[in-house]
């Protein structure tokens, strides 16, 4: 299978003002997806807080260093909104991350994972849902590598 890349704009957002920024264009979106990574430990019993989040258009990502900038109140805004529908797969995971950061309400939210049954589909991971329905394949490569590095480096930004 091919491997699906994103051909659009990759913004890394690391202040409060550039995230300010980039949640205001967000906020003139009608639908967005969302993503978290978090750096992962080795250690048992021991565990990182979302490092990372990812939120994309069509044609923009942007990826918002919380381990630097902290879970701002403009990013808490555009999860309250009600205007913006925000898809993801496993959310839950993805908001109990971010509600040890700082507790955020989550309005319109559609979770791919509640609905995908119905279309005969019964793989609940992003890489296989997404191989049965576009034949392209996602890499993973990167899921395991250090979010809180001080800069991403491309293969980390392109994941």
């Amino acid at each position: 299978m091919p491997i699906e890349h994103f051909s659009g704009e990759i913004v890394v957002v690391d202040t409060a003002k550039s995230a300010d920024q980039a949640i205001a264009y967000l906020l003139t979106q009608s639908v967005v997806g969302f993503d978290t990574e978090t750096r992962p430990s080795f250690k048992r019993g021991k565990s990182n807080k979302v490092a990372l989040l990812q939120l994309a258009t069509e044609d923009k990502c942007f990826l918002f260093r919380l381990n630097k900038i902290g879970l701002t109140a403009s990013i808490a805004r555009f999860f309250a909104s009600e205007k913006i529908k925000k898809i993801a797969l496993s959310s839950k995971d993805d908001f109990a991350a971010l509600n040890k950061r700082r507790v955020i309400a989550q309005k319109n939210v559609f979770e791919i994972q509640q609905v995908i049954g119905n279309y005969g589909i019964e793989e609940l991971s992003l890489q296989k849902i997404y191989a049965i329905l576009f034949g392209k394949k996602i890499t993973k490569s990167q899921r395991l590598s250090n979010w809180e590095a001080d800069q991403l480096d491309l293969k980390q930004q392109l994941y």
